[in-house]
């Protein structure tokens, strides 16, 4: 899993596909990078191997405000949350379905 604090890209460990999590490709350039590079998370106990959970929170409409990763280490259990970036534009539906 690459993230950083615009995104996140998820790769599956079965056969390596790779997808982004919800509008994560459109801010996954290095023009948005700026000094924050995406990286791959890593769990306190050097695995690089994780289950993924999306979270979204919504607003008092029902469109989608912030958008958190949340890992867990295959190996050890470790869980933590890896990611998280506010949505500030309209319409945001399309997002629930991009995980």
């Amino acid at each position: 899993m690459g993230v950083n604090a615009t995104g996140a890209e998820r790769e599956c460990s079965g056969c390596s596909s790779r997808a982004f999590v919800a509008d994560s490709e459109e801010y996954w350039n290095e023009e948005s990078w700026e000094d924050d590079e995406p990286g791959a998370a890593g769990c306190p106990c050097g695995s690089e191997e994780f289950e993924a959970a999306v979270a979204f929170s919504l607003g008092g409409d029902g469109s989608v405000r912030w958008v958190t990763v949340g890992l867990r280490c295959v190996k050890d259990g470790f869980c933590g949350i890896y990611a998280d970036w506010k949505i500030d534009y309209s319409p945001t539906e399309h997002l629930l379905t991009m995980v």
